[in-house]
């Protein structure tokens, strides 16, 4: 598609019902039900294969006390993009990130080493404070949530819990036909702890991407100011680079919130933690595939992935039941009864990106067909329902 002819995702999204933005929530998305099946298809992905990896699902409090932010370092560091209010006198923030409070969690009782690595994982609802000048649709916004984990390892655990972390986040972006590239960023000027400290978790990341036998880059002076990280970029269909994942590695919130585990001697020693996200902000992610596919999604993220359009009214019985079966195998599809021109059905199901188009009349009804039509304008002809349903229970598993 020329460049003239690209949408922007605020336009797609108008146009295929997926999400809205208005005045009344500067910075914020409204999600409308199709959009909201996206929103929730990514965030089950991601849920079922943290689940598969030993993480274990936790929810905070979006509002808390002011103080657990200037005791983790982030009120010095990250105050001026706090949102902060005051509740019966005394102050509260609107929580700009999770890992404050994945440690209240993690110190919520004794661990032993041997309870390590704990993986905590959570979809929590955050709020930056952004000038309004800089918001842009879902790609800049006020209110989002990122796919967020913390890792409370041993340091003998880093270099294992790291290299299944960057295998994980090439393996979910190759699901989306994304090829990831890695950046080590370094130490910033304005950081917490010493310098022997940093160097040590840099080398501990730089030998994760040796062992993962990634090329990387280095980004100077780029880490968060807790610790350095690996950013994980992606290139789109428009050639623009964009920094989706990161995998921090922290030794100076554990110190500051004094986390602790026994250790096999008796004696108190100090986790570290990680930091990862691999989509980041859902919200920004979602907009930059909208605009990757151009509103085309997958089939296995398509909000409708099965049409059904009948030649004639004489055929809705037959649609509605080729629909129904298809329902019942956790396909997403609808029928066009509407009283319009089979072409111009077709057109409507074209224009909202809709994967399959099944064409039913009575040579599909006599032979429990559909004759089938891609979005891509690819004419399969008629299959068998069984085989068409199966094929796409196909596509879907496979992420295709």
């Amino acid at each position: 598609m020329s460049e003239k002819h690209l949408k922007d995702h605020r336009e797609i999204g108008r146009k295929l019902d997926l999400f809205s933005f208005h005045e009344y929530a500067p910075g914020a998305i409204f999600w409308h039900p199709k959009g909201w099946i996206i929103y929730q298809t990514l965030v089950n992905f991601i849920r079922k294969r943290s689940k598969a990896e030993g993480y274990l699902e936790i929810s905070t409090p979006v509002m808390v006390k002011s103080l657990l932010y200037k005791n983790s370092g982030h009120w010095q560091h990250f105050g001026e993009n706090i949102f902060n209010l005051k509740v019966d006198g005394e102050d509260y923030s609107l929580k700009p990130m999770n890992c404050p409070e994945s440690t209240i969690i993690y110190g919520s009782k004794i661990r032993s080493y041997n309870d390590l690595p704990i993986k905590l994982s959570e979809f929590g609802i955050l709020h930056r404070k952004e000038l309004s000048g800089v918001l842009g649709g879902a790609l800049r916004v006020r209110q989002f949530v990122i796919d967020d984990a913390h890792l409370f390892v041993r340091p003998d655990q880093i270099q294992q819990e790291i290299h299944k972390l960057l295998i994980l986040t090439i393996e979910v972006y190759k699901s989306l036909n994304f090829k990831p590239r890695f950046y080590l960023a370094t130490r910033p000027d304005k950081a917490m702890g010493d310098e022997i400290t940093w160097k040590q978790a840099e080398s501990d990341l730089e030998k994760a991407l040796k062992k993962a036998k990634v090329k990387y880059d280095i980004k100077p002076k780029d880490g968060a100011f807790y610790g350095p990280k690996i950013d994980i970029h992606i290139k789109d269909s428009q050639d623009r680079d964009w920094q989706l994942a990161t995998i921090q590695l922290d030794f100076q919130i554990p110190k500051s919130m004094r986390l602790t585990y026994v250790d096999k001697d008796g004696s108190k020693k100090e986790p570290v933690m990680i930091h990862q996200g691999i989509f980041g902000s859902l919200e920004r992610f979602i907009g930059i595939i909208t605009e990757h596919f151009q509103g085309a999604f997958p089939v296995w993220l398509s909000p409708i992935q099965v049409i059904v359009v009948p030649i004639s009214d004489k055929f809705t019985d037959y649609a509605q039941k080729v629909a129904s079966d298809i329902i019942s195998n956790s396909i997403r599809c609808e029928v066009n009864i509407r009283n319009n021109t089979l072409p111009a059905k077709i057109r409507d199901a074209t224009l909202q990106k809709i994967p399959y188009i099944c064409v039913v009349g009575q040579k599909e009804a006599n032979s429990n067909k559909v004759s089938v039509r891609k979005l891509t304008g690819e004419n399969l002809g008629g299959i068998q329902n069984k085989k068409f349903i199966q094929r796409i229970k196909n596509e879907i598993a496979n992420k295709t």
